[in-house]
């Protein structure tokens, strides 16, 4: 038997991981994510059960499922959620809070086409996207 990875909360906190953290998350994310550190998550982050489904790629009877069996996240659904914690740590300190930081991922933003930067949350290339305009307002370049 492997040896088990535990993602602890304070992993997904850093904007800049070293090479062990780095190696730790990847590991976590392989093994999955448990549904109570999920959990723990969705409360700290104000998306609905519908919105956090759709990111996901998954029915929100499959959340409320994996709630029940206190089941486990597969990789690419692990990977997801730890991407989103990520950018929602980086935009909180972009934004200096939780609040300000929802209201700019719910306007729609004319950098980001018109769309709002929720929108872009359920692809892997969108939340890149949003790390890089948020990495862009961090440095002043609004245009």
């Amino acid at each position: 038997m492997g040896k088990k990875y535990e993602l602890k909360e304070p992993m997904v906190a850093y904007a800049s991981l070293d090479d062990k953290s780095v190696y730790s998350l990847i590991n976590a994310i392989k093994e999955g994510i448990q549904f109570s550190f999920f959990e723990k998550l969705a409360k700290k982050i104000p998306f609905t059960l519908h919105e956090w489904a759709s990111y996901l790629h998954l029915s929100e009877r499959s959340l409320q499922r994996y709630k029940k069996d206190k089941g486990t996240f597969n990789p690419v659904t692990s990977e997801k959620i730890i991407e989103i914690a990520m950018l929602n740590k980086y935009g909180m300190k972009v934004f200096g809070d939780q609040q300000k930081f929802n209201t700019w991922l719910s306007s729609k933003n004319l950098a980001l086409g018109g769309v709002s930067p929720k929108d872009l949350l359920d692809s892997s290339f969108g939340i890149q996207l949003l790390k890089d305009e948020l990495t862009r307002i961090e440095h002043g370049i609004l245009a």
